[in-house]
């Protein structure tokens, strides 16, 4: 099931990013910029739940689709937060912190299905809630303005990035925990 509706949507989110990049280096006022940035990558983060929905929904799973799906969520937000560090607009250990936390939680995923104990590591609604908080912080900081006329963008952001930051870690401890018990017994 390589083109089916919803494994287009998550290759979407792969296209997206020199899209999102490329916006940088137009030729437009910064806020424009930022505007079309955070809207583009709203729009591509949605198709995130939208491709998972409609994959059930017209009962379109394959082991492909539930691989690329987070490695194009995983693409998305590195990019996003690269942009952001190189924009002064997140901390670098922010950004080193959430893409050292998906390598490791990755690289973790593949090894413990390697041996037959993916259940161990599977999603947990911590991790949940720390994609959630990064899918918010990301638009916020990329507008980097004031919303409405009184909410600030990259106050928020600056905020709700530094909270999934936490999650972050705290998830990652959460998963090595759940997985210490199979790597205690394959390392003897």
């Amino acid at each position: 099931m390589f083109w089916t509706i919803p494994t287009v949507m998550t290759w979407t989110r792969i296209v997206a990013i020199p899209l999102i990049l490329g916006v940088y280096y137009l030729p437009i006022l910064p806020q424009t910029q930022n505007q079309i940035a955070t809207a583009m990558f709203i729009v591509f983060a949605l198709t995130d739940w939208l491709d998972g929905f409609l994959a059930r929904k017209l009962n379109q799973t394959s082991a492909f689709g539930a691989f690329l799906d987070p490695v194009a969520d995983k693409f998305l937000v590195c990019a996003a937060l690269l942009v952001l560090v190189h924009m002064q607009r997140i901390d670098v250990f922010v950004a080193l912190i959430i893409i050292g936390r998906e390598i490791a939680i990755s690289a973790l995923r593949e090894w413990m299905a390697q041996i037959g104990a993916s259940r161990s590591v599977a999603v947990h609604m911590l991790g949940k809630l720390k994609t959630t908080v990064q899918m918010i912080a990301i638009p916020f900081l990329l507008y980097h303005g004031t919303l409405f006329g009184v909410i600030d963008t990259g106050l928020w952001g600056i905020w709700l990035i530094w909270i999934a930051a936490v999650l972050t870690v705290w998830s990652m401890v959460y998963y090595l925990q759940k997985a210490l018990p199979e790597i205690r017994a394959r390392v003897k």
